[in-house]
């Protein structure tokens, strides 16, 4: 990705040991600002990600994981509820790189994969109000506010990109 070491990469099978142990060493941070997946989460991680899978493999939706230089997994970004050219963005980075630009280059490269590659014309993305470094993320990817919204309890806002031509052309890995 521009600007960095990282690696975005759609998500597969051969993710699972990375992907179980990244939740699970950035669980505690996580929970710091978004809902707790819940024990369950952990319990059934291996049958909820091939499922997940399954759900990409029809087209419904987009996971990617981030990793560093050193391969190591760092983070996710994610496009589900693929429909009528637009779906929602979902990211996480995990604690040791939050901070670093990962976060706002990893969308950066979703949203130019979502016109390219996906041939969506739209992103949606929520956020809660509390999480400023989600909300400079968003902005700096050219999503703009579109009304006030709630999760799980906390005043939250709802953001839309359009999505043109110009990133079907201009790769940022």
């Amino acid at each position: 990705m521009d600007g960095g070491a990282e690696r975005l990469e759609r998500l597969g099978a051969q993710h699972e040991p990375a992907l179980l142990e990244f939740e699970r060493v950035n669980r505690a941070y996580f929970a710091r600002s978004i809902s707790d997946r819940g024990d369950a989460y952990f319990r059934e991680f291996t049958a909820r990600l091939h499922a997940l899978l399954a759900e990409q493999d029809a087209g419904i939706c987009h996971f990617h994981v981030v990793t560093d230089a050193r391969g190591e997994l760092i983070g996710r970004v994610n496009l589900v509820d693929v429909a009528d050219g637009a779906a929602e963005l979902g990211y996480r980075i995990g604690e040791r790189s939050a901070g670093r630009g990962v976060a706002t280059r990893a969308v950066a490269e979703v949203c130019r994969l979502a016109a390219a590659s996906y041939g969506l014309s739209a992103l949606t993305a929520m956020t809660t109000l509390g999480n400023t470094a989600s909300r400079t993320v968003l902005a700096r990817n050219g999503f703009t506010v579109t009304g006030d919204t709630e999760i799980k309890g906390q005043p939250a806002l709802r953001y839309r990109r359009w999505l043109d031509g110009a990133l079907r052309d201009r790769p940022l890995i």
